[in-house]
């Protein structure tokens, strides 16, 4: 078959390409198989305390027992698919969930929704007990306000003292993190003396150590500057206290429209990310700064705007397969009954009561619309602002990945079949970053809790497989020797 091209003529452009190739993947390495929280519960400074996660989680339990006692009563409270067909009287409800727990196979042909139903409860419940907040971020911004300085000084150290005690006690989320004021002129000073006081009096007091996952968050970032002069500020002290360069890492807020595209009409985004240095682990959608930077109304402005959806498609766009970790932002109508007990400790009217789990059920429903909003369109991490909020977060998570469960083990069984094929013959198998894509689907449901590691096996994984949370481990685990 006759050739035109030379191959001594056409190595300098292979060359080139492949160097050209090379710098795109550093660039854009695929989807992070680092673990990432499912939400960041933000809480003003002055009140944190060690064991304020801890705390959190027995108030979100105490949430779900007095709104959703059981698995029938969130679901209806959600109205999840299959609610109308469980049924109503507490008698009927303890029945169908003893007959589910005593033969569960059997009842999945017999009952799949209520089945599916109860197994989210379930797991709700079990997630509040064991690991109810992921990611905490303690607030000197929006939930701290502006203070004297002395005293912001005093309650960064004090909130430093109380992360190291989480520390030592194991009390802390697995997730942990400050956010500091805005990086603008007025408050620039007060943001970094802030963030200096607190990362230094922690680290004296656990001996030069981090907890795992620590961040600091940059709120409404505008221009890179702004990254620029905190990451080389963290360089110092990281300098000082003896850690490795880039230990510090960064947290970007996109709550302004210049955050989005500058007056140059340029992708602000990348801008920010490449200022931090390689600091960078994520950036949070601010919703309601973002939305009133847009001159929308406070009676419109919600997580599902469009005005949002554009600002997100943005983020997804510009950082997509960094290994960056995106995050959705929160609802802010807080499911709170409007009757509370007195200070007596009397006891509300039957009314009252029901009036109370009406308000909570319908801000419920709304949170959950937006989790699942997010989930559609990519988002797997989101704020919430109340305790009573994660039963919702999590409920829709659940619901999110087990319903997709099937298709999607079905979908990474034959990827990976198809992938492991490619290694017995010897080909090139150049696709890892869209394998590690599906892999994450399964590791994100596996962390937070929506599904077991055995219903992964479904997939033809290993634990071990699993448990290395790489793709590409995968195939070299299975490529001949």
């Amino acid at each position: 078959m006759a050739k035109t091209l030379n191959p001594d003529e056409i190595a300098p452009l292979l060359r080139e390409l492949g160097q050209a190739n090379l710098a795109a993947m550093q660039v854009y390495p695929g989807d992070s198989p680092d673990r990432q929280p499912v939400h960041t519960v933000y809480g003003g400074a002055h009140l944190f305390k060690a064991d304020t996660a801890l705390k959190l989680g027995e108030l979100s339990l105490n949430a779900l027992r007095d709104n959703a006692p059981d698995f029938a009563s969130l679901a209806r409270a959600l109205q999840l698919p299959g609610e109308r067909q469980l049924p109503v009287s507490v008698s009927g409800v303890n029945d169908l969930k003893a007959r589910i727990e005593e033969n569960p196979e059997f009842m999945k042909r017999e009952n799949p929704a209520a089945v599916l139903l109860h197994t989210i409860y379930e797991r709700v419940l079990n997630k509040l007990k064991r690991e109810a907040v992921e990611d905490f971020r303690i607030d000197f911004e929006d939930g701290y306000g502006n203070r004297p300085d002395a005293e912001e000084d005093e309650q960064a150290r004090i909130a430093a003292r109380e992360t190291a005690l989480g520390m030592k006690n194991g009390t802390l989320p697995p997730f942990i993190g400050i956010r500091v004021k805005p990086l603008t002129e007025e408050l620039k000073d007060r943001s970094i003396a802030t963030l200096d006081i607190f990362v230094s009096t922690l680290l004296e007091a656990t001996g030069g150590k981090l907890p795992e996952n620590f961040v600091i968050t940059i709120p409404k970032v505008i221009i890179p500057e702004q990254v620029a002069t905190v990451s080389q500020l963290l360089g110092i002290i990281e300098k000082k206290y003896n850690l490795k360069e880039g230990t510090l890492k960064i947290e970007l807020m996109v709550e302004t429209t210049q955050s989005i595209l500058s007056y140059q009409g340029l992708a602000t985004l990348p801008l920010l990310v490449q200022a931090a240095g390689g600091r960078c682990r994520g950036a949070h959608f601010g919703t309601y700064d973002y939305t009133a930077s847009c001159n929308i109304t406070a009676a419109y402005q919600a997580m599902d705007h469009l005005a949002c959806d554009f600002a997100k498609h943005v983020m997804k766009v510009t950082l997509a397969a960094t290994g960056l970790m995106l995050s959705d932002g929160a609802t802010n109508v807080m499911p709170v009954g409007p009757h509370r007990r007195g200070k007596e400790g009397g006891e509300l009217t039957f009314e009252q009561l029901a009036e109370n789990r009406d308000v909570v059920h319908r801000a419920w429903r709304l949170a959950y619309g937006h989790v699942r909003h997010s989930l559609i369109n990519g988002f797997y991490q989101g704020w919430d602002l109340h305790p009573a909020q994660f039963i919702v977060r999590y409920a829709a998570l659940y619901t999110f990945f087990l319903e997709s469960l099937p298709d999607a083990s079905h979908r990474l069984k034959n990827f990976i079949e198809k992938a492991a094929q490619a290694t017995l013959v010897g080909d090139v198998f150049d696709d890892a970053a869209t394998g590690q894509g599906l892999l994450n689907f399964f590791l994100r449901a596996l962390s937070c809790g929506a599904i077991t590691e055995n219903e992964i096996l479904a997939t033809g994984l290993t634990l071990e497989e699993i448990r290395g949370r790489s793709f590409v481990k995968i195939l070299n685990r299975r490529r001949p020797a």
